[in-house]
């Protein structure tokens, strides 16, 4: 890695050994590997015992079994710590604390086996550039496999899927990767994808991706399937205290097709072709211990899109922002000592669309469309009504809203006799919200800013009048490592003019229950 001469550890392993010999090499590297760790170990013992004042220099990092891995990627990590490079000595417990976090950075990449062990070690005497003071460094990171498969089948609300899935790794050796999906199902027709993902500057905290998207999705709540194509490039990183960010481009062709016989005039309107030039930016911080089933900590997030305006063009224009908080509490029972698995949790979401001018055209806002929408109601969000039941319809079809609001309450508990060990619980949850259409502009021909503002006023304005949309039940919760099930009994209890309850059992998968 550093301060090394001739050939390192870490060259040799970077060779590409003669299949004929690669096996017992690998039991050589492997038995070497093990003798230094357990040679280490005592010298580490009488290091530190007593001594974690003891002022050292790391004089080398040497890198074991990351075969494929670039030396320089690897260097931008550790180089920084070498006492050479740093104009400085450690205290032995500093110097293993630096060394910790910057071996927390290769766990991050995602291409090393767990656990990345670390173990210290004094120079070989026969060095003669070593001082009293030097320790060198190993560490063992053996590499994840280089490629992943996996093909399966997905069954959630009125959809099922066949999926395939594939996961190329540390492609060029800087911790790269591509992922490529195809799904072919009920209700998502198709579904097509490809991301290439790549660390900036060996920094697992920041990311370039740019990728591809193709499919067509049946939306039969608005008598239309919509077909997708869209290319994007992103930056993301995560900030010191946690928060997770993304920025990128995206553009998207949408159409809207195989309309319905009864398919309604708003649809239809709607309906052909439309290009999407956008820039978006979502946030989150996310400090819930268990996010598929949290039982304390909180959840913050923001989601804001602007399309259209200036150079981006295309053929629509709006700024879109979507807020949601959750927040979980445990709840103890007496006699039960510790964590009772009783929890309790709620949750806010909200949105708005507000249509923005086209291109450099400051005085003409364009009409949002039935693609941009907000949509609510269903199995994941507001229960106890059907997928896209609420809000703005018109005829059969339900046609979204510009300006949402909803929330949620829920308190789970193990089963009798399941233990709060296991990924089952009980559920008891009320929730509701309101979705409306923007009010105002839409009847007046042209459009304006001014008058798109005072639609914005007025909408805020209703959304306060009445009581919203509600629904109470109870149900089962199974969490899985990948997704969430639910399986509820819901009762509506205030249904809106026009909207669409379900009374009785729904089964929900997902990632993002309300």
């Amino acid at each position: 890695m550093a301060d090394q001469t001739g050939d390192s550890i870490f060259e040799r392993l970077k060779q590409k050994p003669d299949p004929r010999i690669e096996a017992k090499r690998q039991q050589e590297i492997n038995a070497s590997i093990q003798q230094q760790y357990e040679k280490s170990q005592q010298r580490i013992a009488e290091l530190i015992g007593g001594n974690s004042s003891l002022p050292v220099t790391i004089s080398s990092i040497r890198v074991l079994q990351a075969k494929h891995t670039r030396r320089g990627f690897l260097e931008k990590i550790f180089n920084p710590i070498l006492s050479s490079n740093n104009k400085g000595y450690y205290t032995l417990e500093d110097a293993l604390q630096e060394v910790s976090v910057a071996a927390g950075k290769l766990n991050r990449f995602g291409i090393f086996k767990e656990p990345i062990s670390i173990y210290i070690d004094k120079p070989e005497k026969s060095d003669p550039s070593t001082s009293p003071t030097d320790i060198a460094v190993f560490i063992s990171a053996a590499e994840r496999p280089r490629s992943t498969v996996k093909t399966g089948t997905e069954a959630g609300n009125v959809e099922g899927n066949a999926f395939a899935s594939a996961e190329l790794r540390n492609i060029f050796g800087g911790a790269e990767s591509l992922n490529a999906y195809a799904s072919l199902g009920t209700r998502t027709r198709s579904a097509y994808s490809l991301a290439f993902q790549s660390p900036i500057l060996s920094n697992p905290d920041l990311l370039f991706e740019v990728g591809g998207l193709a499919s067509s999705t049946s939306k039969y709540w608005a008598s239309h399937e919509e077909a997708l194509k869209s290319g994007s490039g992103k930056l993301k990183w995560t900030s010191p205290w946690g928060h997770k960010h993304e920025f990128g481009y995206g553009g998207t062709w949408r159409q809207i097709t195989e309309l319905g016989e009864k398919a309604s005039p708003t649809v239809r309107a709607d309906a052909g072709d439309s290009y999407k030039s956008s820039i978006t930016h979502s946030w989150i911080n996310d400090k819930r211990d268990f996010p598929l089933l949290p039982s304390r900590g909180y959840l913050m997030k923001a989601v804001t899109e602007l399309a259209g305006l200036g150079p981006l063009n295309g053929d629509v224009g709006f700024g879109k922002v979507e807020l949601e908080t959750q927040a979980a509490l445990p709840i103890p029972v007496p006699g039960i000592e510790g964590d009772s698995g009783v929890s309790f949790t709620m949750g806010l979401r909200g949105g708005l669309l507000c249509p923005l001018p086209i291109g450099m055209d400051s005085s003409k806002p364009a009409p949002s469309r039935i693609n941009d929408r907000f949509q609510l109601g269903g199995p994941t969000d507001v229960r106890g009504f059907r997928l896209s039941g609420m809000g703005p319809r018109d005829g059969q079809d339900s046609v979204g809203g510009d300006v949402y609001a909803a929330g949620g309450a829920s308190l789970l508990f193990p089963l009798p006799r399941a233990g709060k060990d296991t990924p089952l619980r009980l559920q008891a949850f009320i929730n509701g919200g309101k979705l409306m259409a923007l009010d105002g502009p839409y009847s007046e021909e042209p459009m304006t800013v001014q008058n798109t503002m005072d639609g914005l006023r007025k909408t805020f304005q209703k959304m306060g009048d009445g009581l919203p949309s509600c629904a109470a039940g109870v149900g089962l919760v199974y969490v899985h490592p990948v997704a969430r099930f639910e399986i509820n009994f819901s009762l509506p209890l205030v249904i809106r003019e026009g909207e669409l309850g379900r009374k009785g059992l729904t089964f929900g998968v997902g990632m993002n229950f309300l």
